[in-house]
C-alpha cells in the first residue's frame, strides 16, 4: 500500500447555515440559479471514535452511513481552513442492508473504537451547475437540531482550493446565507445532550 499524494486528492469544500423553518426564499433563490432538488432520503450517520486518539481533539471523524438499504465508511481528516469547512474525505461503499453495518460496526468495536452517537436527518438533495463547478446542496431536517442548508463541493486537488473556496463564499452570498455553523451535527448534538 502506497499512499497517495495528498496535494492530488479531492478534497470536500462545504459550509452549513442554520434556516428558520419558514425559509422558502432561500429555495427561490436556489431554484432561480438552476439548483434542481434531485432526491429525498433519509440518513443514519453512527460516529465512532478511535482508540489512540480522540477525534474531537483531532477534528477527525469516522462513520458509518446507512441511506436505505445502502451503507458506506467515510473517514474525514483535520479541517484544514478556519472559514470554510475543508477537509480530506475518503468513503469506501459498503454492502446492503443493516447487518452489513451492523457487522462492521462490531468488528470497529471489538477493535476498540467507541460508538459516540448517532445522527439521523431527512434530507432533500440539490444539484446545481453554477461557476464551471458542480454543487450538491443538502436541505437537512436534523433529529434534535432543526433545519439546515449544506453547500458542497470538490476541490479537485490542493491548488484548486482557493478557487472552490471562493466560490463556495460567493454562492452562499447570491442564496442569502452568511451565519454559516462551523461545528458538525455530531458535535452540536453532543453539546445539547440530546
Amino acid at each position: 500500500f502506497f499512499p497517495g499524494d495528498m496535494r492530488l486528492m479531492p478534497f470536500e469544500v462545504e459550509q452549513k447555515f442554520p434556516l428558520p423553518p419558514d425559509s422558502l426564499d432561500v429555495l427561490g433563490r436556489l431554484t432561480a440559479l438552476g439548483g434542481i432538488p434531485e432526491q429525498e432520503v433519509f440518513q443514519q450517520d453512527l460516529y465512532f471514535n478511535h482508540p489512540g486518539h480522540d477525534f474531537a481533539q483531532t477534528d477527525e471523524a469516522l462513520r458509518i452511513r446507512t441511506v436505505g438499504e445502502h451503507n458506506v465508511v467515510t473517514y474525514k481528516g483535520p479541517k484544514l481552513d478556519p472559514h470554510i469547512k475543508t477537509r480530506e474525505e475518503l468513503e469506501v461503499p459498503l454492502g446492503d442492508g443493516r447487518e452489513v453495518a451492523d457487522n462492521l460496526g462490531q468488528i470497529l468495536l471489538r477493535l476498540g473504537f467507541r460508538a459516540v452517537r448517532p445522527v439521523r436527518k431527512q434530507r432533500v438533495i440539490w444539484n446545481l451547475a453554477w461557476n464551471n463547478r458542480t454543487w450538491e446542496l443538502a436541505w437537512d431536517t436534523v433529529e434534535g437540531l432543526g433545519i439546515f442548508l449544506e453547500i458542497e463541493t470538490i476541490a479537485t486537488n490542493q491548488q484548486d482550493l482557493p478557487s472552490a473556496q471562493a466560490a463556495l463564499s460567493d454562492l452562499a452570498r447570491l442564496i442569502g446565507l452568511d451565519n454559516s455553523e462551523w461545528k458538525s451535527y455530531l458535535e452540536m448534538l453532543l453539546e445539547r445532550g440530546t
